[in-house]
């Protein structure tokens, strides 16, 4: 007999002396310890989920106070805007008050040529400040935008429709600056 073969005999003399008692042990032995192994890896799995999901929450609060913090930055600079703006909504119904009454010629003509430079700078001051007016003439009465000073009988023009804007109203974003003063049809 050759060496391997001397100890592939010795080896399977061993297998079979070997105490079939404690090979069934040690097999419930790593079943037992698989098992607890598997416990251990769904126990770990499911914190790992709560984990996952908690910070998943925990980044949609932040990105909802994130875009709450932007929206109440942005309405602050709206109101303080428009409390500002108001004071020059004034001064721009002035000119052009004065601009629908302009000479056409000799030298005031010139000084209303200057006076519509002023009066077209101003407006795209506030248009940039986001400042626009409202369109009023033939819409739908609507009492969010509008002030009623008159409600008039016209042929013209059916119930609730606005015959003339007295006084331009402005919204700055989504928000009424002032509402446009109206007459209204009956």
């Amino acid at each position: 007999m050759n060496s391997n073969e001397n100890e592939f005999q010795d080896e399977e003399n061993i297998i079979n002396n070997y105490d079939d008692d404690v090979l069934e042990g040690e097999v419930e032995e790593l079943q037992d310890e698989a098992n607890d192994l598997e416990v251990a890896l769904e126990e770990a799995k499911t914190k790992a989920n709560e984990y996952l999901d908690g910070w998943q929450r925990a980044r949609a609060d932040f990105a909802n106070y994130k875009k709450r913090v932007e929206r109440d930055q942005s309405n602050t600079y709206q109101l303080a805007t428009g409390s500002v703006i108001k004071r020059f909504l004034e001064v721009l119904d002035d000119l052009d008050r004065a601009l629908k009454n302009r000479p056409e010629s000799g030298e005031g003509a010139n000084w209303a040529n200057g006076i519509e430079l002023v009066y077209r700078k101003l407006i795209s001051i506030l248009e940039s400040e986001g400042v626009v007016p409202m369109k009023s003439d033939g819409m739908e009465f609507d009492p969010n935008l509008h002030e009623a000073i008159s409600s008039e009988q016209s042929d013209l023009h059916k119930s609730g429709e606005i015959i003339e804007t007295l006084q331009q109203g402005y919204m700055i974003g989504d928000r009424v600056l002032r509402p446009a003063v109206v007459r209204v049809a009956k």
